[in-house]
């Protein structure tokens, strides 16, 4: 069937739509390696089948979005690895027709989503949750702007600007954004009440939704404990559609590779976070098909009046 019979802002303007789960935990499950550096693009680049497959898997799971492996593929930190520039944009225009092919091939409709990972991601060094870079918002768009292009030129639904840690970042990629007309959202990783960079969270989002392009934001990659008070600030500031996809409350240690889980994780209030506004509700890192499974009962169960 067609991948979805309209953009996914009109969608949103009728009912929540479900995201899918973490790319990296499945591919892990699956069996892959995501060592040394390139994570979920190493994959990408050495066993593309089995991306399709996590892809199929969240689909089934009943994901209506797919989101790209393209999170981590950039051009320095792959031709620091041996990628030439056509090589890498060849695999950013994969990560596309990867979850194209799942979304087609699936019994509801599907959009996909390219992945736009902030600038730390591809450092592999944890920076994504720190934020702060020491670059100036022109060379943080002078970064972006070639990866959204190439994969813009794959022919996505619309691209996820995900994990994005401070305002000054966001700034740069709605200037890019400004430059292609190209829908997107972009959800911020939070903490206590703030960006990761420390930023007031309400300042953050109303530069976001102002941008004409922003069809969605909100926040991805939390504790879902930070879910609900980032809604609310993002409600403050703007009537656009919200977005919340958090992990389940692990955190990340760049030293040692390793997520520390929580002894109790916190529970996922999905009706409150609807009844904030959130349209679009996934999972990200160690948020797997069967959770994205119950989240779509849940959706189902909790839509707003």
């Amino acid at each position: 069937m067609p991948r979805a019979s309209g953009p996914l802002a009109e969608a949103l303007s009728r009912r929540t739509v479900v995201l899918d789960g973490g790319l990296s935990n499945q591919l892990a499950d699956q069996g892959c390696d995501l060592s040394g550096g390139l994570w979920t693009g190493r994959v990408l680049a050495e066993a593309p089948g089995q991306v399709e497959a996590a892809h199929t898997a969240y689909a089934r799971a009943g994901a209506e979005v797919l989101i790209t492996a393209s999170y981590q593929v950039g051009y320095g930190a792959f031709a620091a690895r041996g990628h030439g520039r056509a090589e890498t944009t060849a695999l950013l225009h994969r990560s596309v027709a990867l979850a194209a092919r799942a979304a087609e091939a699936a019994d509801h409709e599907v959009w996909v989503a390219a992945s736009v990972g902030p600038y730390g991601a591809v450092l592999a060094d944890g920076s994504e949750y720190r934020g702060r870079y020491g670059l100036t918002v022109r060379e943080l768009a002078a970064f972006h702007r070639p990866r959204i292009e190439a994969l813009l030129a794959a022919g996505p639904d619309l691209l996820a600007v995900e994990t994005v840690p401070d305002a000054a970042e966001a700034e740069a990629l709605v200037t890019v954004l400004a430059e292609t007309g190209a829908p997107a959202w972009i959800a911020y990783t939070v903490a206590a009440g703030r960006t990761r960079a420390g930023d007031p969270l309400a300042g953050a989002f109303a530069l976001a939704a102002a941008s004409p392009q922003v069809i969605a934001t909100g926040v991805n990659c939390c504790d879902p404990q930070d879910v609900l008070p980032s809604l609310e600030a993002a409600a403050s500031v703007t009537d656009l559609p919200l977005l919340a996809y958090p992990n389940d409350g692990s955190v990340w240690d760049a030293a040692t590779g390793t997520w520390d889980r929580p002894a109790d994780p916190a529970p996922w209030p999905t009706a409150a976070w609807q009844r904030a506004g959130a349209r679009l509700l996934g999972g990200c890192c160690r948020i797997g098909p069967a959770r994205i499974t119950g989240l779509a009962a849940e959706v189902g169960s909790a839509e707003p009046e």
